[in-house]
């Protein structure tokens, strides 16, 4: 009955969403975003997206698991934990366009589900010195729906909305409940969205419950919290080692795939640092080691973020900042960062809009980068199709999130409100 109970708030709490025009236009914009998918599919992409891999992992994990990174099997590679490929078997049962729809009819779903989701989160957090009507709140869940990333995650067929949405319910977990058991679910739920696709994986070390404090000059660590928060999160993502062990050819596969082959060094449209760097090695025939230069990029912005994390003055809701650190971290690192990436970013941006005073001159840091997210990276990914022969660089997104990430850090440096 609770269940029941929820479906009904849920869809009464969408009603009155619909009352304001600019959500009206959103979900419009949004459906066209989900038809556009479709078609572009069935015409163009049939067998050149995300999901054929998704699909056919399925099938290998059943009956060939030991060759789950073997190329042969894929038009990319795959580049997941092997677990991942349990998601979807049940997909790669079904007739591979009626699968693509099913995937991408879950993924329409999840984005309502996220948009509810961001709603409950915002008015649990939202300042004091807010506006207290929804209005504002439900034109930035309008600026979430109607953000172009969509497009390609529907023609891709990816698998970024069950990120956003496992993330989320960490967060909202994470600050609406209080005990061990629920510190321990909601480091499992985001334990699981490492599983399904590692985006989030350098969140784990800001689940730790540690700050410095400086009257005291001390580290103030809460041990079990922070043991019980770890063990979470790190228990899915250990299980798969004991793939790893069964088959010790899944754990060769998937250090070459993600770290130490080929793939990672050709030259593509990602807009990470180390990707950007790569990229000039590989256009001016610089001999490079792509592992090195992923390690110095992690080493470097993992660090200063951590300790600018450790160093923070007394925040609430200083999970939300860490969450994000995480995952700019792994934009700005990782070899591939593509634009339907930042559906994971997006709605964090949002949350942080809502928990910096509503006067803080740290929102022109994160304003400006939400709304390029949004609408104007696209436009970066054209450009640079139309230049990469001459220069090899899409930037554009870099330099936001490195603004956001300077934008972080000085606001987690400031004073309570600062």
């Amino acid at each position: 009955m609770r269940f029941v109970d929820l479906i009904i708030r849920a869809f009464n709490k969408l009603k009155s969403f619909w009352n304001y025009k600019i959500f009206r236009i959103a979900i419009i914009l949004h459906s066209f975003y989900f038809i556009l998918g479709l078609i572009l599919f069935f015409v163009f992409y049939y067998e050149k997206n995300d999901f054929f891999i998704f699909y056919e992992s399925g099938k290998v994990f059943l009956f060939d698991i030991e060759n789950l990174y073997n190329q042969t099997y894929y038009l990319w590679d795959f580049r997941y934990f092997p677990l991942s490929a349990l998601f979807f078997i049940p997909f790669s049962f079904l007739d591979f366009g009626l699968a693509f729809i099913l995937f991408n009819i879950i993924n329409f779903i999840l984005n309502i589900l996220i948009s509810l989701m961001l709603y409950k989160i915002i008015i649990l957090i939202r300042g004091k010195d807010h506006e207290k009507d929804d209005k504002r709140i439900i034109l930035y869940l309008s600026v979430y729906l109607m953000g172009l990333p969509h497009i390609l995650n529907y023609i891709y067929g990816q698998i970024n909305l069950f990120i956003t949405f496992f993330i989320l319910s960490s967060i909202l977990i994470f600050i609406s409940r209080k005990g061990y058991f629920w510190q321990f679910l909601a480091s499992l739920i985001l334990g699981i969205s490492v599983i399904i696709k590692p985006t989030s994986l350098f969140m784990i070390p800001f689940l730790l419950l540690t700050r410095f404090e400086r009257k005291k000059w001390r580290i103030k660590i809460s041990l079990k919290e922070s043991i019980i928060r770890i063990f979470g999160v790190l228990l899915p993502v250990f299980s798969n080692s004991i793939l790893f062990l069964i088959f010790p050819k899944l754990w060769n596969g998937f250090l070459s795939t993600n770290l130490t082959g080929s793939n990672p060094t050709a030259l593509n449209f990602s807009f990470s640092f180390t990707k950007l760097i790569t990229n000039f090695c590989y256009f001016f025939n610089i001999p490079f080691s792509q592992l090195y230069i992923l390690i110095s990029f992690v080493l470097i912005f993992g660090s200063i973020g951590f300790i600018s994390f450790l160093l923070r003055s007394e925040h609430h809701n200083s999970i939300i900042f860490g969450y994000t650190l995480g995952i700019i971290i792994m934009l700005l690192t990782y070899f591939d960062s593509w634009n339907h990436h930042l559906l994971n970013l997006i709605p964090l941006l949002i949350i942080i809009l809502f928990t910096l005073p509503r006067k803080s001159e740290i929102v022109d840091y994160i304003k400006p980068s939400l709304f390029f997210f949004s609408f104007f990276d696209l436009v970066f990914l054209g450009m640079w199709f139309l230049t990469y022969p001459i220069f090899p660089y899409n930037f554009g997104s870099t330099f936001f999130l490195l603004i956001t990430f300077i934008g972080i850090i000085i606001y987690l440096a400031r004073k309570e409100g600062g």
